[in-house]
């Protein structure tokens, strides 16, 4: 029998009752995962063999004369045709792979009341579909900031270089053609709200698929810190260099879209391939993980970019 005679209320203590009591336990909580709105954002085209060509027009004053007029009897019918490029781009989809080890002897005794390999799996693919953000935007060869067209490129006007609302007028007026979002990382967010307020015009907000986002002349402003600052994620500075975009998204309306192979053997889900690879002799489980992705810009005028954007301007209020 316990001695209680150091036990203030002379009863079991918490702590020792808390070692045979269950608690309640939440699965793996992953700080570093974020809501991806881009992946959500973007139309998504399935395609064969990993390769997608984007055909194009040449383009003249006009691609080809139609002549109207109310008298035929002088009238000659322009002759012509439509002349496309000779050499078009072609996007190769890239591959984002992990291997995850589990081992057996885990899974087999500590495998309640969470699956240790499915959460294990979970987490490997949330890993997979970050890193799968990030690409669409800064790969070097599809990334979304390498293939904006030397036309669509601007600078803030201000001498900050802080985003104002004359600035996401201008990439409006390259991006004018049902422009569908801004993408910016959400320091950029905050310093374009900052401007806004300085001139008293504070944007509205808008609701898309459960998020609230803010808007300017009605196209939501979507946050990504795959935008990166300085090129950091979470910047420790105040200030820094960023990049805001706008795009257009859509097959339709000649817009930017995602890439991803259809029909992929061991498919989990859209574009990710799952494999068991098998057990070692050490009783570890191997799975291989992979994503195939690309993103297309289909016009030049799909998508702009304000470049050198500064996210440390701010200012005092009466």
């Amino acid at each position: 029998m316990t001695d209680t005679t150091n036990n203030p209320l002379n009863a079991l203590s918490l702590e020792a009752a808390r070692n045979l009591a269950d608690v309640t336990k939440t699965r793996p909580q992953f700080g570093s995962i974020t809501p991806r709105w881009l992946p959500s954002l973007l139309e998504f085209k399935g395609i064969n063999n990993g390769v997608f060509r984007v055909n194009k027009v040449v383009e003249g004053a006009t691609p080809l004369d139609v002549l109207c007029s109310q008298t035929k009897k002088s009238d000659i019918i322009p002759q012509g045709f439509i002349d496309y490029e000779l050499q078009p781009r072609e996007y190769q989809l890239n591959s984002i792979s992990t291997i995850l080890n589990v081992n057996t002897t885990a899974d087999d005794l500590f495998s309640s009341p969470y699956d240790q390999t499915r959460e294990q799996l979970a987490l490997a693919i949330e890993s997979l579909r970050e890193r799968q953000e990030s690409q669409l935007i800064n790969n070097d060869d599809y990334g979304l900031l390498k293939n904006v067209a030397d036309s669509q490129r601007i600078q803030p006007r201000s001498s900050s270089g802080a985003p104002t609302p004359d600035d996401f007028d201008e990439l409006i007026s390259k991006v004018w053609k049902e422009p569908s979002f801004f993408l910016a990382h959400p320091r950029a967010i905050a310093a374009f709200g900052r401007e806004c307020t300085k001139r008293g015009v504070p944007p509205a907000t808008v609701n898309i698929n459960g998020g609230t986002f803010l808007t300017w002349r009605g196209i939501p402003i979507v946050p990504s810190n795959k935008l990166l600052v300085d090129g950091l994620k979470e910047p420790k500075s105040q200030s820094g260099k960023t990049n805001i975009l706008l795009i257009r998204t859509g097959e339709a309306k000649r817009g930017v879209i995602g890439l991803f192979q259809q029909g992929l053997k061991h498919e989990n889900a859209r574009g990710l391939s799952v494999r068991f690879r098998g057990i070692d002799d050490k009783g570890v489980a191997s799975y291989l993980l992979s994503i195939y992705c690309s993103a297309a810009i289909l016009a030049d005028d799909a998508i702009a970019v304000l470049e050198d954007v500064e996210v440390g301007e701010y200012h005092d209020y009466e």
